[in-house]
């Protein structure tokens, strides 16, 4: 995949189909996952080649064809943002499309005001262009998180989060021992009525949440190592589940148990794995934390 320009008058990219024969129409909907506005721009602007030639909509494209795409400066409208630091970006994988980088604790994913720096600031100086939040961290969080480096690839990978298509994996030390070693939590999470900063189980106005929760390892001083895969991405999802289980996370400033038991929150972004929406490459990258890993020895007692 080759980005062929970006530029204010518009982008282009090529891709090489990685698929059988199928038609145009199913390759942009059903594998590519383009939504349907950008697909009506496509189409009608006939802004698709296949081969170098324009092609109808049932134009069957086989595997190996090279599928160039056009689109107009008006098609996204400019984004300008603050340029952070780029020496601040701890990178895990990058394409022309996206990029994944290590998260610290203590950085907010992006700010709430224009003026503010956040990860987001960072990640666009670092990659000189203008980047857009897929997912987010909380600010206490730390690990892997994925960026999207244009307007076009954004909602194809919003789209493979809604479809539980990329696997998140986050380590937590938690206080106490689960009764099972893999236990699934599925309790719908809303906002707190009282504290804007929290969340609350709320089986009859909150949202579906649904969370896997595997036992790693458990410690003498009563505390555990576990797994969490999001099956969803509700604000403060694993720190909310497993407190209502009894099970704060450690360190946990706004659902754990008023003892300051760490320095830190012990959640940790661990890996993150997708299959490429464009070339169906395999992605699965790992992040460590040094204060994370430093205060899990300590548990250990």
């Amino acid at each position: 995949m080759k980005t062929v320009s970006n530029s204010t008058k518009g982008f282009a990219f090529s891709l090489q189909n990685p698929y059988e024969e199928l038609t145009v129409k199913e390759l942009l909907e059903d594998k590519l996952l383009i939504p349907r506005k950008i697909r009506h721009f496509l189409r009608t602007k006939k802004h698709i080649l296949i081969n170098g030639n324009p092609i109808t909509w049932q134009h069957l494209v086989k595997k190996g064809d090279q599928i160039d795409l056009f689109f107009d400066q008006e098609d996204y409208p400019d984004k300008s943002i603050l340029m952070g630091k780029a020496q601040q970006v701890d990178c895990l994988y990058e394409d022309e499309h996206m990029i994944i980088v290590n998260k610290p604790e203590g950085m907010k994913t992006h700010g709430n005001e224009p003026t503010e720096l956040a990860l987001l600031n960072h990640v666009s100086a670092y990659t000189g262009q203008t980047c857009y939040v897929v997912h987010r961290l909380d600010m206490e969080t730390s690990g892997a998180i994925v960026f999207a480096k244009n307007p076009f690839i954004l909602p194809i990978l919003n789209r493979l989060l809604e479809k539980r298509e990329i696997k998140r994996d986050y380590w937590a030390l938690i206080h106490g021992t689960l009764t099972s070693n893999k236990v699934i939590y599925s309790e719908p999470i809303g906002r707190h009525r009282h504290d804007r900063r929290k969340r609350v189980v709320d089986v009859k106005r909150g949202q579906q949440a649904i969370t896997e929760v595997t036992v790693l390892k458990s410690f003498k001083r009563g505390m555990s190592l576990v797994n969490c895969r999001l099956q969803t991405g509700r604000t403060h999802q694993i720190r909310v589940h497993l407190a209502y289980h009894g099970h704060a996370l450690c360190g946990d400033p706004l659902y754990g148990t008023g003892k300051q038991d760490c320095p830190r929150l012990m959640l940790h972004a661990h890996q993150l794995q997708l299959t490429h929406p464009l070339t169906q490459e395999k992605i699965c990258v790992q992040a460590t934390s040094p204060t994370f890993e430093k205060e899990l020895q300590s548990s250990r007692g």
